[in-house]
Order: structure tokens, then C-alpha cells, then sequence
């Protein structure tokens, strides 16, 4: 038996302090591997925290695979970190760790959890790695805060990389990174949208879990590249004028035998107590956020993809998961706190020291939280008593507008609340409306096959519920596929049916009118710019059932404004009266039924002069055609 170099450390007193405290949120920097070296001698230096270890080695293509050559020494410190350097170990050579567990006599072989690179599954090797790389996007990060502020316009496309779009020449694989860049960057530059929302790009092992059965918190897949490839392609949005948010997931972690479960022979990064440390749903391992050592990692990994990798925002997956303890378990199956209740004070402060220390550390970037329940002031900051996210999900929202989209028109009138009620609650929260991925799968069917009717209605129903997102306040998101009318649920294993564009004219106009949404949006500070506020948003009409139309002014700071009216029957409304607050000629800008986007080009010829004649409490109105299945936008001339 052998040993590693000792006396070599990344990790100073301090360092160790912190971590014990849970307050150090760059482990990344002084734990895991880091190649250097050491007078003369190439190497990498080795940091594993395994405070139950009785020994830990290194075994890896450097040795032969040999778990006695390379023993790391134990910190005298006593805080179970054991570390040591490796020559000759070099950037492409996979390892594990062998660790000899104190408590069980057993050895088990780990990756690293600070690994920057795993083997491609189904192997499940670390990789040395140097993360050096030379980034072009200096003008994007300058100036992120204006573009990645609350009060700026965010449409945001939601994308799975592995089935985006696939290579069917080449076995049907899916893009590199790399030619990722090229493709994605360049079609989001024409459909308008202002960020990319990636599923989670973090290692996995199983690809069918889409990212969200994370092992890897600190590598991206190597399914589509290297960590400079990931980088390229995060770059080269950000050279387009592009954001990039990354789905992060703190709230859980697969119990494959390479990884985090059971660490060092003991539950070491979950809760021991399976009521605890168990998720009944995802048949996971849960988080132990009591414990200080994991919430420095967890904050570590959060703030590692916003300064290694440049994210912009992270979307933290199953918030709901993390506060309460009773989660999807019945009575009897979890455990209260320590005042009784059902709130899990742990991940609660974790959460907030985690928002915090990302808005200090990286100006600009912002945290979105789905989070499902009615859990108070999710996106406010932790000093008032919030969560401290910049945004959230409206799940609600979503069930609630997808649930009358797929009711026949004839009783939509009785149900009118389903596309009002978000309403009521929507300055509770900073919201995002999503239409995600999680409504296009599982026998979902896809947002096309939601909609009501024959091919021809269910586009124009698409476009109409476009339309009313648009104008609705909250950020916007729409999963890959949506913007075409993908008529397929979404498969994992294959690619969208980009044919449909190029095959079909209802398709190609779903397409153009959401391009067009992303483009009449952006220039309309009165749709973006007062999301969070209540200044932004008057009800013109909410409760004409008879009609089934909604109607709605969005309105800017500097007193801009934009009329949106939806009508969700397929009945033509002639001579439909609107009120509006200013007179003169109202400009017809966008209308989805017109024959550009597959409808049958009924409105209002360019748009209309207002009557000096009062309506819905307002000075001057509008005599309109809505078309049926359609959504219109006007603005004062």
C-alpha cells in the first residue's frame, strides 16, 4: 500500500470553518479534483469529505485501477476531509474514490461529487478535468442586469437537448453542444424568444429521467460533450443576446450505488430516518438539510453554474418537495419539526441563504422557483420574510387555462373563472406562466391535442391561448414544440416534428404568430414592463359570459398602451362594444385569425376610430369584429 502526496491542500482553515458552518457556497474551488502542479510534477490534487471513512483512496487509469496505490491522508482538523495529490494523474484519466467504511467494514466505490466530468452513461467513472476556458461574452454579462431584470421582457423557450432535434444520418443521435450553438442559437434568434430554459443538463444516469435524477452537481452530460463544449454553447447564446436558465434540483437524488446514497457506509448526504430521507414519488434519496456540510455543497452547486458556466438564472425543480414534510406521505409517515409542523425548517433556511448569496454574488442573475402549493411570499426577499426567488411558476394558471382550452365552447360560459382567476392572486408572486414540459407527457397529449375541435379550430384555439398568455402579466414559457403546434406527445426518445412547419399551413401559422408574439411583446414596454405591478393591468370586461370574451388594457410607465380581447367561442362577434380610455384611431396590430397564421382573415381592416360614446366605465369605446377562436391587440394610433 501506497500513499498520495500529502501536505498539498486547496482547503484552508478557514475554508474548512465555513463548510462545517454551511455557510461556504465555492467548495467547488477547494474540493473534488483540480489537475496542477507540484514542484515540477504534473498532477491533480484529490479532496473527499467522508467524515465516517476509516481509509480513502483514489483508483483510476493514473494507477492501474489499483485501490491500494494512492491512499489520501485525513485532515488533522477532524472534519472527515481526506486529501491528497496524485502525480502523473492527468485531464481525460477516469477515477473513483475506494472507501473503507468505519461504520459497516465495507468498501464501496464512489464517483466524485465534486466531479466537473462523468464518463457518458452507462458508465459512471469521474474524469479529471481542467475547466480553463476563454469566454467571448463580456458584453452579455456586462449588461445582464438590464436584460435579465424583473422589468424587462422575458419569452422563454424551454428546451430538452437530447430530443430537440436528433441526427438521423447518424443513428438518430442527438446534438452535440457544440452544433447545439449553431442550431438552437440561430432558431431562437428568429422566433423572438429572450431565454433558453435547458432541462436539467446536470449528470444523470438515467437518460428517461429528462436531467431530474441528478448525480453530477457539478458536471454537466457528457451525452452531448464536453464541459468547453457546454460552455461554448452558453456562450454563444449569450453573443446572440440570448439568456440562459438551467433547471437545477436540490430536492433530491437517485440512489445509484456510484453516488451520493449511503456515502461513506453511512447516510450521508440524506436523512437516515427514511420518513425523512426517502422520496415515496421518485424513489429517491432526500437532501438532509439539517446538516451544514450539505447545505454548503447544495449552495456550492448553485453558485457553481452561475460562475463557472455563466447561467443566468436557475429554476429550481420541486420546491413544494422541499418545505413540507409531509409530501406526498400520508399520516404517519413523516416526521414534524421540532414545533410540530409540517414545514421543513431546513430547507427553508437553506433556500434563503442559497437566493441570497446568488442575488450578492452575481449581479443579474435571478432564481425562479416551481414551486405548486400556496406557500406565502416564494419571491420575496428572505429579509421580509420570503423565500428570497426572484420569480415563480403559476401552476395554477396553467392547469386552470389548459382545462377550459379543452372544454367544448358551449360550456365555456359556466366556467369562465378558469381564465380569470389567476387574476386574484397574481401580484401575490412575481409569476411565470408556463405551458412546460410536464403538460405534454405521461398520456397528456400535447398542447395541440388539448385544444378543442377539428384541426382547423384546434389552431386557432392555440393561437387564441397564445394570445391571452401574451397579454396576461407574468413572464412567458412555452416548451419545445408548443410554437409550432406539435401534434405529438413528447417523446424523450426522438425528435420534434419539424416537418409540420414545412407541411402543413395551420402549423406554419402557429409558428408565425408566436413569433410575432415574441416580437410585438418585445417592443411593447406596456406588456412587459409592469408584470409584478398592478399598475400594469385594467379588466375592460371579465365576466361577459353570454359572449364568452375577455377584454383588457396593458399599460407601460410612460402611460403607452395595449388593448387585448379574446374571444373563446368559435362564434363570430360582430359590432362587439369595447370601452378605452383614449380616443382617436385604434390600429389593429396583431389579430391571429388573419390569413398569415392559417385563419380565415376576418377583422377589423387595419383597426378602428374610437366613439365618442362611453362603454365599461370609460370615456370613448370601440365597435369591433373578434373573429371566432381568436385574440386581438390594438393600440391607440
Amino acid at each position: 500500500m501506497s500513499r498520495a502526496v500529502p501536505g498539498i491542500s486547496l482547503m484552508s482553515d478557514y475554508d474548512v470553518y465555513l463548510f462545517k458552518e454551511g455557510r461556504h457556497f465555492r467548495l467547488y474551488r477547494c474540493l473534488g479534483c483540480h489537475p496542477m502542479e507540484v514542484d515540477g510534477q504534473p498532477g491533480a490534487l484529490f479532496a473527499l469529505w467522508a467524515p465516517n471513512a476509516e481509509w480513502v483512496s483514489v483508483a483510476g487509469d493514473f494507477n492501474g485501477w489499483d485501490p491500494d496505490s494512492h491512499r489520501l491522508y485525513p485532515r488533522w482538523d477532524g472534519s472527515g476531509i481526506f486529501e491528497g495529490f496524485v502525480p502523473f494523474a492527468k485531464a481525460g484519466d477516469v477515477y473513483k474514490y475506494v472507501i473503507r467504511s468505519r461504520v459497516t467494514g465495507e468498501t464501496y466505490e464512489k464517483t466524485d461529487p465534486f466531479g466537473f466530468l462523468f464518463e457518458c452513461p452507462p458508465r459512471s467513472g469521474s474524469v479529471v478535468w481542467d475547466l480553463s476556458y476563454s469566454w467571448g461574452d463580456g458584453e452579455w454579462m456586462e449588461g445582464r442586469g438590464a436584460k435579465n431584470w424583473l422589468e424587462s421582457p422575458w419569452t422563454i423557450y424551454e428546451a430538452h437537448l437530447g430530443s430537440w432535434q436528433r441526427v438521423p444520418e447518424e443513428g438518430n443521435r442527438p446534438l452535440y453542444y457544440r452544433e447545439a450553438a449553431e442550431r438552437l442559437g440561430n432558431y431562437l434568434r428568429e422566433t423572438g424568444f429572450t431565454h433558453l430554459e435547458l432541462l436539467p443538463v446536470m449528470e444523470h444516469p438515467f437518460y428517461g429521467s429528462w436531467g431530474y435524477q441528478t448525480l453530477g452537481y457539478f458536471a454537466p452530460t457528457s451525452r452531448y460533450g464536453s464541459p468547453q463544449d457546454f460552455m461554448c454553447l452558453v456562450d454563444h447564446l449569450h453573443r446572440l443576446g440570448i439568456g440562459v436558465i438551467l433547471d437545477w434540483v436540490p430536492s433530491h437524488f437517485p440512489k445509484d450505488g456510484h453516488g451520493l446514497g449511503f456515502f461513506d457506509g453511512t447516510c450521508l448526504f440524506e436523512h437516515q430516518d427514511p420518513r425523512k430521507g426517502y422520496h415515496p414519488d421518485w424513489k429517491s434519496g432526500i437532501f438532509n438539510y439539517d446538516r451544514p456540510e450539505v447545505v454548503s455543497f447544495l449552495g456550492s452547486s448553485a453558485a457553481f453554474w452561475c460562475d463557472v458556466y455563466h447561467a443566468d438564472a436557475l429554476r429550481v425543480d420541486a420546491v413544494a418537495s422541499m418545505l413540507y414534510l409531509d409530501y406526498s406521505r400520508p399520516p404517519g409517515e413523516w416526521v414534524p419539526n421540532r414545533y410540530g409542523g409540517r414545514e421543513n425548517l431546513g430547507a427553508i433556511e437553506f433556500l434563503r441563504a442559497m437566493n441570497a448569496e446568488l442575488y450578492r454574488s452575481f449581479p443579474g442573475v435571478e432564481t425562479i422557483a416551481e414551486e405548486s402549493t400556496s406557500w406565502p411570499m416564494v419571491s420575496r426577499p428572505a429579509f421580509l420574510g420570503g423565500l428570497g426567488f426572484g420569480m415563480k411558476w403559476n401552476m395554477g394558471w396553467m392547469h386552470d387555462v389548459l382545462r377550459h382550452m379543452s372544454r367544448d365552447p358551449i360550456h365555456r360560459r359556466w366556467h369562465l373563472e378558469e381564465l380569470t382567476f389567476g387574476l386574484w392572486y397574481n401580484y401575490s408572486e412575481n409569476f411565470v406562466l408556463p405551458l412546460s414540459h410536464d403538460e405534454v407527457v405521461h398520456g397528456k397529449g400535447s398542447l395541440w391535442g388539448k385544444m378543442w375541435g377539428d384541426p382547423w379550430q384546434r389552431a386557432a384555439a392555440l393561437r387564441l391561448l397564445y394570445g391571452w398568455m401574451y397579454c396576461h402579466p407574468g413572464k412567458k414559457l412555452l416548451f419545445m414544440g408548443g410554437e409550432f403546434g406539435q401534434e405529438a406527445e413528447w417523446d424523450h426518445d426522438r425528435s420534434l416534428d419539424w416537418h409540420l412547419i414545412a407541411q402543413s399551413d395551420l402549423h406554419r401559422g402557429v409558428f408565425q404568430w408566436v413569433k410575432d408574439l415574441n416580437r410585438f411583446l418585445r417592443e411593447r414596454p406596456c406588456l412587459y414592463q409592469l408584470d409584478f405591478q398592478r399598475e400594469g393591468f385594467q379588466w375592460v370586461d371579465c365576466d361577459d359570459r353570454d359572449n364568452v370574451v375577455l377584454s383588457c388594457i396593458r399599460f407601460s410607465r410612460d402611460g403607452g398602451m395595449v388593448l387585448g380581447i379574446g374571444n373563446f367561442t368559435p362564434v363570430t362577434r360582430r359590432g362587439y362594444v369595447v370601452g378605452v380610455p383614449r380616443g382617436g384611431f385604434w390600429r389593429e396590430a396583431l389579430n391571429s385569425d388573419g390569413a398569415c397564421y392559417g385563419g380565415s382573415g376576418e377583422g377589423n381592416l387595419g383597426g378602428v376610430w374610437a366613439r365618442d360614446q362611453g362603454s365599461h366605465g370609460r370615456p370613448f369605446s370601440l365597435e369591433l369584429t373578434l373573429p371566432g377562436h381568436s385574440f386581438i391587440f390594438l393600440e391607440p394610433a
